[in-house]
């Protein structure tokens, strides 16, 4: 038999030990490995225009972390001409990144010498873990599209934009990238839309002009996403809550018999 006072002795140490290696391990666990962000696919189009050059590009930022928004990400795009002198930089902010999800963006710049090589690089996001999951990120649907090519060549869009959550959004921006038949990016344009409510989704109208000489548009790729360098608008959208999906009673009689019931019935006797 062992004594009281060495029971409770071992007892304590026993405590003791437990609370000294759930600290230890809480301390040496490592924090969690975020992926940076990746640079999908970008293009630029370079056309001569009244005062110089007109210089456009589309990307696509890739966000793998599945908890965490991208933020206060800032793209650099510079042109050098053929000599190798730098006649573009523009910095561009860009919107934060969802959780798990992708940034389509769009710009323009003008330069008064001709570019022949232009590229986009972008500054490392600040991560901040969502306050939901992935799935509570909806996407904002497009509805009633349409791509028509204008005589001059560029590309006239228009459709409207939907909001799925409950809380009106402020403030959308509105991608498009057009892409040709093997699915090459040959170019992209944005807009805004502004007070998105549900149910009253509003028209946008973009235009997407200075692609390369020959090409053939085969299909437009539409996004909506909230404005601003942070998560915070998607995120009290979120929190917000969705739409739900059916709102309408149904107006035909029930059946007299449930037949779902009838069956578990027999199948018990």
């Amino acid at each position: 038999m062992i004594p009281y006072r060495r029971t409770a002795s071992l007892l304590t140490l026993g405590a003791l030990g437990a609370i000294c290696l759930a600290g230890c391990s809480s301390e040496d666990r490592p924090a969690p490995q975020l992926k940076p962000l990746a640079l999908k696919e970008q293009v630029s189009n370079i056309v001569k225009s009244a005062d110089g050059y007109a210089v456009t590009w589309a990307g696509v930022l890739s966000n793998a972390n599945p908890w965490h928004f991208g933020e206060h990400v800032v793209a650099t795009i510079v042109g050098h001409d053929a000599k190798g002198a730098e006649v573009v930089r523009l910095e561009q902010p860009l919107d934060a990144v969802p959780p798990g999800g992708s940034l389509p963006f769009t710009g323009q710049a003008s330069a008064t010498e001709k570019p022949v090589k232009v590229t986009i690089q972008y500054r490392p996001a600040q991560w901040r873990p969502a306050a939901r999951i992935a799935s509570a990120f909806q996407r904002f649907p497009i509805t009633r599209a349409q791509t028509l090519r204008q005589k001059d060549g560029s590309y006239l869009i228009t459709g409207y934009v939907g909001n799925p959550y409950r809380l009106p959004a402020g403030s959308l921006v509105v991608n498009a990238l057009l892409r040709d038949k093997s699915g090459k990016l040959l170019g992209g344009g944005s807009t805004f839309v502004d007070d998105v409510k549900a149910g009253s989704p509003p028209r946008f109208i973009l235009t997407v002009s200075g692609l390369p000489h020959g090409a053939r548009v085969a299909k437009t790729e539409i996004t909506a996403r909230t404005w601003g360098s942070t998560g915070r608008p998607y995120e009290d959208l979120a929190l917000g809550g969705a739409v739900p999906v059916h709102t309408v009673k149904p107006k035909s009689e029930p059946f007299a018999v449930d037949r779902s019931t009838q069956i578990v019935t027999e199948h018990q006797q």
